[in-house]
């Protein structure tokens, strides 16, 4: 009968305590070493600008946004297909302002929107 190890055998009551324990304690060890790398990482960081580092407005004054009404470009009659590369007024081909500059508003009696509680279109 070997009896070499078993004087280093832990009791199973013990074990219950130990285990959860060490397991407790590497863990909170993990994160402290975690928060003070991270504090020498944030401590290496440059700081936040200074006042006169940020953009300044242009001595123009604020740029203002320009909205119009464009003219919508027509689908071809003769059964062509366009294909997504041939449309145009999407940045690769300029459009043309519209006479009209109101911008079209509902009709009377419209529910506005799927699900809105509107009687709809009659």
């Amino acid at each position: 009968m070997d009896t070499f190890g078993r004087g280093l055998a832990i009791p199973p009551e013990v074990a219950a305590v130990a285990l959860p324990l060490g397991a407790g304690l590497t863990i909170t060890l993990m994160l402290i070493a975690a928060v003070w790398l991270g504090k020498r990482v944030r401590a290496r960081e440059p700081g936040p600008p200074r006042p006169e580092d940020q953009p300044h407005l242009p001595e123009t004054g604020a740029v203002h946004e320009i909205s119009e009404m464009r003219e919508p470009d027509e689908m071809p009659h003769d059964g062509t297909v366009l294909l997504p590369h041939e449309l145009r007024a999407l940045g690769n081909m300029g459009s043309r302002r519209a006479k009209n500059q109101k911008p079209p508003t509902w009709n009377e009696g419209s529910s506005g929107g799927f699900g809105s509680g509107g009687p709809g279109h009659h």
